[in-house]
């Protein structure tokens, strides 16, 4: 036998591990091909291409989804069907892959093969996605986001107090942002489903991270520079407004000087002759406006607070309890936030989306401005509390179901303020929205006239107008969610008139001041009911004017009360204020109105702080 034949077949005759090197070669050969090929295929069944190339997706959820910021945003940087819907680990893939087969069987059986057939199941394929993510930490999501890589000082103050909470409560990212990248019928569960469904898990918490809790330390610097810097021009601006108002006035002064100058050489017989200019009522003014009122603060020297109010429709204080109106309602009823905490910097928005009649208000009206920027100061002495208030007038835009296109034609401006009892549930998170009630007049569940002639207690005493606002608190019952058709709210189930007798002195009481352009000022308290009338044990005063397209009003009130239906204001406190602004002739709920604020005399943190003068 020659050397080359020997060789070759000693080649042959090697092994390695017990294994032929051949036949691992053309294994391992074989191996790199079967792989190579299960993997192209693999990842072909995972392009946008593939997912949409049967016509029940692409007419459909691909529709939706290429509106979407996961389909096209300012980054390039597109999230696709599988980047959601297919884990990125190779063993859950190929979990997922096989449960995928029973989608073939599905499309041969033409399930979902019509658009009406699709939306028929979409409820119930939503369910299967959305507790498939709960059920792994929205594993899906964190294919592309991270909570740990989160830079807070770029979100909503909104969105990192949410996520801050996630952290600690152990929420995940499914739990708030379903219908992300298709159309959101998350309404459509049933309120014991959904609040399952979203409720946190332990096994989820997780520490803040250093660097988000860092985060969230710059952000709350920068806004406190941003807002340092828009008070500086917000005074700025309106020290030009006082300036413009001042050079409308002189000539009318001027006018004023001159009548008392003939009165006093032609005796008292010229008095008549000026009545309107000697009340001081602006000539430009389109209805009523009292005088103003003498005080005793130097309003130069008062700090100036920029207050937004927004148009708020039919958001009443059940729907912000209610998860499935309201996305915030767990932050507010179970972590404690207030209103202002995730809202404050998306109040004009908000009513811009409510104004216009997207959100939360089915009869909008046109031409309503959807939110007012109100400088508030506040000062004060020993005795009293006074409240500067200065807004822009604004074009009249006549409301549709109104006569004369004015709900209240008798006051051109109405501007109130509200203070919250130490003891209203909700009153310190919400403020003034708590005595807004889904069944008053003008809301949806508002009770006709004979639902109102058939109430025969005597707890309720002002019916005749409608339902006015209450406290939560006064009821037996109130119905957040409308179960099964139900009414929301709980108008005519108040406790009883000794129960109702006790709340105020427990601090279960709202305080409530107003000024009206076309009459008295009032003074009022809200429990069972709204109770606007003269109070002799705490007067308040107030007087307003329209100069120059620009309202100024004034309130005073006693800082102290012997009346159980007023709150006595103790300078060491700070309280829970809202305010409220009927501008355009409007009336009941188609106002302007703030978030909850916080009023201090000096100490400690508030929104508005009053100046001891």
């Amino acid at each position: 036998m020659t050397d080359s034949a020997t060789t070759k077949t000693s080649w042959r005759k090697r092994t390695l591990w017990g294994i032929p090197v051949l036949i691992s070669v053309v294994a391992f050969g074989a191996g790199i091909i079967f792989w190579g090929g299960f993997n192209t295929a693999m990842e072909a069944t995972n392009t946008l291409g593939f997912c949409v190339s049967c016509h029940e997706m692409e007419q459909t959820v691909y529709q939706e989804y290429k509106k979407t910021i996961h389909y096209q945003n300012r980054t390039g940087v597109r999230a696709e069907c599988s980047d959601c819907h297919v884990p990125d680990p190779w063993v859950h893939k190929m979990i997922r892959k096989i449960k995928a087969s029973n989608e073939l069987v599905h499309k041969v059986l033409g399930t979902i093969d019509t658009p009406e057939k699709f939306e028929e199941r979409r409820l119930y394929l939503a369910r299967r996605v959305w507790k498939s993510m709960k059920a792994t930490d929205s594993r899906e999501c964190r294919n592309c986001h991270n909570f740990e890589s989160m830079s807070p000082e770029h979100q909503q103050p909104r969105a990192r107090n949410q996520h801050q909470n996630a952290f600690e409560e152990g929420l995940t990212c499914i739990d708030c942002h379903k219908g992300i990248a298709h159309k959101n019928i998350r309404d459509l569960l049933e309120d014991g489903e959904r609040e399952a469904l979203e409720a946190p898990n332990p096994k989820y918490t997780r520490p803040v991270p250093v660097l988000f809790a860092e985060g969230m330390e710059r952000a709350h610097a920068a806004e406190a520079a941003a807002a340092e810097k828009k008070a500086a021009e917000e005074q700025a601006a309106r020290e030009a407004i006082q300036a413009r108002v001042e050079s409308a006035v002189a000539p009318l002064n001027e006018k004023i000087a001159q009548l008392t100058a003939q009165v006093e050489k032609a005796g008292s017989g010229a008095a008549a002759a000026a009545p309107d200019a000697a009340s001081g009522q602006s000539a430009n003014a389109a209805s009523p406006v009292a005088g103003a009122l003498e005080t005793p603060v130097d309003w130069n020297a008062v700090p100036a607070r920029t207050v937004t109010l927004f148009y708020p429709g039919q958001a009443s204080f059940e729907w912000i309890q209610n998860g499935k109106d309201h996305g915030g309602s767990r932050a507010f009823t179970k972590a404690g936030d207030r209103c202002s905490t995730c809202h404050a910097n998306e109040v004009k928005s908000m009513g811009e989306l409510i104004a216009s009649g997207e959100k939360a208000e089915e009869t909008p009206i046109p031409g309503k401005r959807p939110h007012v920027e109100i400088a508030v100061q506040a000062a004060h002495d020993d005795e009293n509390l006074y409240l500067r208030f200065q807004w822009p007038d604004t074009p009249h835009a006549p409301v549709p179901f109104a006569d004369g296109g004015k709900l209240d034609p008798d006051n051109q401006a109405k501007l109130a303020m509200m203070i919250a009892g130490e003891n209203v549930e909700y009153g310190d998170q919400a403020g003034c929205w708590v005595t807004c009630h889904h069944d008053e007049r003008f809301m949806p569940d508002a009770p006709d006239q004979s639902e109102l002639a058939g109430y025969t207690g005597t707890e309720l005493a002002h019916l005749a107008d409608g339902v006015t606002k209450y406290l939560a608190d006064s009821r037996t019952d109130i119905e957040i969610r409308g179960k099964r058709g139900a009414k929301r709210g709980g108008w005519d189930k108040p406790k009883s008139a000794d129960e109702l007798a006790a709340l105020p002195a427990n601090g279960t009481i709202m305080d409530l001041i107003r000024y009206r352009s076309g009459g008295e000022a009032e003074n009022g308290s809200i429990v069972a009911e709204r109770i606007m009338a003269a109070d002799d044990d705490a007067p308040v005063e107030a007087a307003g004017t329209l100069e120059a397209g620009v309202w100024t009003v004034i309130l005073k009130r006693p800082l102290q009360s012997a009346s159980a239906a007023d709150i006595s204001l103790d300078p060491a406190k700070i309280y829970t204020v809202g305010f409220a602004l009927h501008d355009d002739y409007a009336s009941a709920r188609f106002h302007h109105v703030s978030l909850d604020m916080r009023l201090g005399f000096g100490a400690g943190d508030a929104d508005i702080v009053s100046v001891k003068q």
